[in-house]
Formats: structure tokens, C-alpha cells, sequence
């Protein structure tokens, strides 16, 4: 009987364990870390970015790894390519970066990153969806796609996303988004 009794209060405290880690999600954060906060939180609020955005397009891009390299061009955290980066430049009016910085320094290739995002966002009237799916495809796809009504610019249509490389691309930063808000109060 007594040894019933000890197996009943290690059930208890083992399902008491078990809900304490379902109720407080801070231990999530281990698994989904963000690095580069003080950059991203900086860079975002000037672009009026939601920072949860930059941290997750960051997380698909290259997994944090500064200094990346993409075969097709693209360069630093953010996987920004070099026209595009050559284009931010000249239009936020950087006239002293150059792509080795955009590739190598955190904070200048999240402020090009960002105020890409926030051109984006502007094009496609602060709809976050389509403004993923152009940071992946190019703004030029996205707008076609609506304007033909291919797919409407909402995640719940995403699986008419016309490039698989794309809308693999929008479910992975809308799902590392809801991982961050969730996991994390503030940024």
C-alpha cells in the first residue's frame, strides 16, 4: 500500500512538472533564441517594422550566421541581394556602405534589411503576408500574382502561392513569428 502511495505523489508531481512547462513558455526560448536583438529592435522601430518580423525572416534566412553568402548572391543575416542592396543604399542615402559591410556587419545589413521591409510594406499597404512573400520572390511576382488573382496576399491562401520556394518560405517566417510573439512579452 505504501508503495501505491509513492507512486500516486511522483504521478502527481511529474504531471505538476509537465503543466508548470506547458503554462510558462519562458523555457521555449531556449529553442528559439534571437540574436542581434539590440540591432533588429533599433532598425526595426526606425522602419516601423514589427522587430518579431526581422527576427524570423533573420531565423529562415541564415539561422543567425553573420557573414553568409547565398549561392545566388545574396548577402549577410538577412539574405539581402546586392542590386537590392546597391538600390537601399542610394535611395536611404548610405553613400558610405559597401556590399563587404552589407555581407560582414550585423547592424548595417539589418538596416538595409529593414528598410527594405519597410518599402515593401508600403507597397503592398502594410499587408505583412505580402510583404514576406516579396522579400522572397520580388515585389514585381507578388503584384502580378494579386493583380491576376492568383493568390489574394492572406497566409491562409498561401498554398496558392505560385513559387514553392516561396510559399514554403511565407509559412516558415509566419511560423517562427508566432513562435517569437508567443514565446517572448517584448522584444
Amino acid at each position: 500500500m505504501r508503495w501505491l502511495r509513492k507512486k500516486r505523489v511522483l504521478l502527481l508531481l511529474f504531471l505538476g512538472f509537465i503543466v508548470l512547462i506547458f503554462f510558462n513558455s519562458a523555457w521555449l526560448s531556449l529553442f528559439y533564441p534571437i540574436y542581434y536583438k539590440e540591432e533588429i529592435r533599433y532598425h526595426a522601430k526606425n522602419n516601423g517594422i514589427d522587430p518579431f518580423i526581422v527576427a524570423a525572416i533573420i531565423k529562415v534566412e541564415t539561422n543567425y550566421k553573420s557573414g553568409a553568402q547565398s549561392k545566388k548572391g545574396a548577402l549577410g543575416v538577412m539574405q539581402i541581394m546586392p542590386d537590392t542592396a546597391n538600390w537601399v543604399i542610394a535611395k536611404a542615402g548610405l553613400p558610405d556602405t559597401s556590399l563587404d559591410q552589407v555581407q560582414n556587419e550585423i547592424g548595417t545589413n539589418i538596416e538595409i534589411g529593414t528598410w527594405y521591409l519597410k518599402s515593401l510594406s508600403e507597397q503592398f499597404d502594410g499587408n505583412a503576408i505580402a510583404m514576406i512573400a516579396a522579400y522572397n520572390a520580388g515585389p514585381t511576382n507578388v503584384k502580378n500574382w494579386i493583380k491576376s488573382g492568383k493568390w489574394d496576399g492572406r497566409l491562409e491562401t498561401s498554398k496558392n502561392i505560385p513559387f514553392g520556394e516561396t510559399r514554403h518560405y511565407v509559412q516558415r517566417v509566419t511560423h517562427y513569428y508566432k513562435q517569437y510573439s508567443d514565446i517572448y512579452d517584448e522584444f
